[in-house]
């Protein structure tokens, strides 16, 4: 065991955010706090990492053991470089290597005694240096980076120039590498793209330490943790198994405990019941039963109710009009920033009903389209068309569209000033705004806060088309789960962007990735997305070599026109060939039913039928002659 909590109570003045419980880690394990918002997650990683005291209980890291602790919001303004930034984490194994440079240059002017001790230490320190990895520090930097989506060409920015996000990733990449034996990473997953997050997950999983980690992102608990530590209601459980076998046990759990307390409750009622009977028979025999059931019933260990899933964030999508069959066209969009081409020349559309994943890595303009889309953001070149009735609503990750100074309140009465102050009052609740929430500034709101009221004022819109950035950021599993639910039962149309794997395979009928500044449609879910990923990135976005010189533009246009030219050519000849197989399948089986009839004595015996199947017959042999040649030369 290298961790222990045991019997853990903290409260914020008159708050118990957690009441007890204990639980330990093992060396090389891998667990996960979960438990949903304000549950007192980053509180209990705070006081594992000694930022903050238990009011009682014991934590005990053992001995000689280190710990590492990623903050979810980083404030570094260091005017190092981010590969710098890294590379000082290796400090001593770098001194380690100038001091066998040091030593190497003073051997060509030593012998005797001197040369031979300094040769004995030289071993010594060349061991060590060896032992840690020395001869690898640069290129495991650089494989650090890399994996959590940085590109060579900003290894040398400045880390006070950095987004927060990235300031998060900078400072995850320095813990990883400084290699503590116990990990404490409060939601790292939250600025990381797909690959990254794949990246992320092979990397924990071959750590040598044991991790801790707080995230809401299911499909990464289910591939690292191999525990859960449940914070429900301030108190704090443990389960074996990943996130998935947490769920079904914490289901199994849940119905039993509900029935056990409803079995008590309805015995109790009957004992009751029994007792009000026997005293009103006014007897003294049963007055005395009466008295004798009422002492073993206050014996009794009344069950505590148990609590109830967390569905008191009531979201409900109805669109207030029903759009046209066409949502949206989109045609040759382009979009680039100076020295950062987005994309070019793409093409799509959105159809009625279609709920539409835009997934990518970081930087490929995923949300750059959204905000085209929205007018927030001009497009090089391309149009798009919004359909008949179409009424967008959008949903904005940075929230941007949210008035910083404006209470809860005046935040939705300014944008729909005929609701009530009580019907404003009863929407926020909806989405756990209750009492003085309602007052509260829009700017002291937390992330996952602001995500509520955003999906409030999203609801209200009642739009046909939702556009959404990034909505299950900052949301914890239950309200994901919620939001889940109510965009599988919208009617209307959504196209969003996320990195949420989970959320993308319970929600998307249709994933379009932005690659290789082109997009491939993938029709399915995240599993078909996966599943047929490999195959049709060759097809559609093969990686092109690299140019030759930067400067030649006009030449790198006509390269992506010939590219795109030969992607509809292969396209084209792929319908094509699925198009002759089914006119090929089609005519066999008529002609299998001829053959067939032929045999048949009403048929045989009449000649005019015979004559007429005859014929055809001959046409749909010399068809299928003709359909063969044109498989075979499609195939080729």
């Amino acid at each position: 065991m290298i961790l222990s909590c045991q019997n853990i109570v903290k409260s914020f003045g008159t708050d118990v955010i957690i009441k007890g419980g204990s639980f330990h880690l093992e060396e090389h394990e891998k667990a996960a706090i979960v438990g949903i918002n304000g549950a007192g997650k980053t509180t209990l990683l705070r006081m594992i990492a000694g930022e903050s005291a238990p009011d009682s209980g014991t934590i005990t890291l053992s001995k000689g053991r280190t710990l590492g602790y990623l903050k979810q919001h980083q404030d570094v303004n260091s005017t190092a470089t981010i590969y710098e930034e890294l590379l000082c984490v290796k400090e001593e194994v770098l001194q380690m290597e100038r001091r066998l440079r040091a030593m190497e240059l003073e051997m060509k002017h030593l012998e005797g005694e001197k040369l031979q001790n300094l040769m004995e230490q030289y071993n010594r320190v060349s061991t060590e240096f060896e032992h840690q990895n020395g001869y690898a520090v640069q290129s495991e930097v650089t494989g650090v980076l890399k994996g959590l989506g940085f590109t060579e060409d900003e290894f040398s920015k400045q880390i006070c120039t950095l987004s927060g996000g990235q300031k998060t990733r900078v400072a995850l990449g320095r813990l990883l590498l400084s290699a503590p034996d116990v990990l404490l990473l409060d939601e790292p997953i939250n600025h990381l793209d797909l690959t990254s997050i794949a990246w992320l997950e092979t990397y924990l999983l071959g750590y040598s330490g044991a991790v801790l980690i707080v995230a809401h992102d299911r499909y990464f608990l289910n591939r690292v943790a191999s525990k859960i530590i449940e914070l429900d209601n301030g108190w704090i459980s443990s389960f074996s198994g990943n996130y998935s076998d947490y769920a079904e046990k914490k289901a199994q759990l849940r119905e039993t405990a509900w029935k056990a307390y409803l079995n008590q409750q309805q015995e109790i009622r009957h004992q009751e019941a029994v007792i009000a009977k026997l005293k009103s028979f006014n007897r003294e025999k049963s007055i005395r039963r009466a008295e004798s059931r009422e002492k073993m019933l206050e014996k009794i260990e009344v069950l505590d109710k148990p609590s109830e899933i967390r569905t008191d964030m009531h979201l409900h999508f109805s669109p207030q009009v029903t759009s046209g069959n066409d949502v949206l066209k989109v045609e040759h969009l382009s979009k680039s920033f100076p020295g950062n081409p987005l994309f070019s020349d793409l093409c799509f559309t959105v159809s009625r009903g279609e709920r539409i994943a835009i997934i990518g890595d970081n930087g490929t303009g995923k949300t750059t389209i959204l905000k085209i889309l929205n007018e927030l953001e001009p497009a090089d070149s391309g149009t798009f068309t919004l359909g008949s009735k179409v009424h967008i609503g959008y949903y904005d990750q940075e929230h941007q569209l949210l008035h910083m100074d404006k209470t809860l309140i005046e935040e939705i009465s300014d944008v729909y000033p005929d609701m009530t102050g009580t019907q404003i009052r009863n929407v926020l609740a909806s989405f756990l705004f209750t009492g003085d929430d309602v007052f509260k500034r829009v700017r002291d709101l937390s992330g996952g806060e602001r995500g509520r009221l955003s999906l409030a004022k999203l609801m209200l819109s009642q739009a046909n088309f939702l556009i959404l950035d990034e909505p299950t950021n900052h949301l914890d599993i239950t309200s994901k789960e919620i939001l889940e639910e109510a965009l599988r039962n919208y009617t209307g149309t959504v196209l969003y962007v996320s990195h949420d794997r989970y959320f993308i395979n319970r929600t998307a009928t249709r994933i379009l990735e932005l690659k290789n500044q082109t997009l491939i449609n993938y029709i399915g879910n995240y599993d078909y997305y996966l599943e047929k990923v490999e195959e049709l990135t060759k097809i559609y976005a093969p990686v092109s070599e690299p140019a030759a010189a930067p400067a030649e533009s006009s030449g790198s246009r006509e390269d992506w026109a010939r590219q795109k030219e030969a992607q509809a050519r292969e396209r084209k000849r792929h319908n094509e060939l699925k198009k002759t197989e089914d006119r090929i399948a089609a005519l066999e089986e008529r002609s299998s039913e001829i053959d067939t009839l032929l045999t048949q004595e009403e048929v045989f015996t009449d000649v005019a039928k015979c004559m007429e199947l005859g014929r055809e017959k001959a046409a749909l042999t010399e068809e299928l002659d003709a359909l063969y040649e044109q498989w075979e030369a499609l195939c080729d």
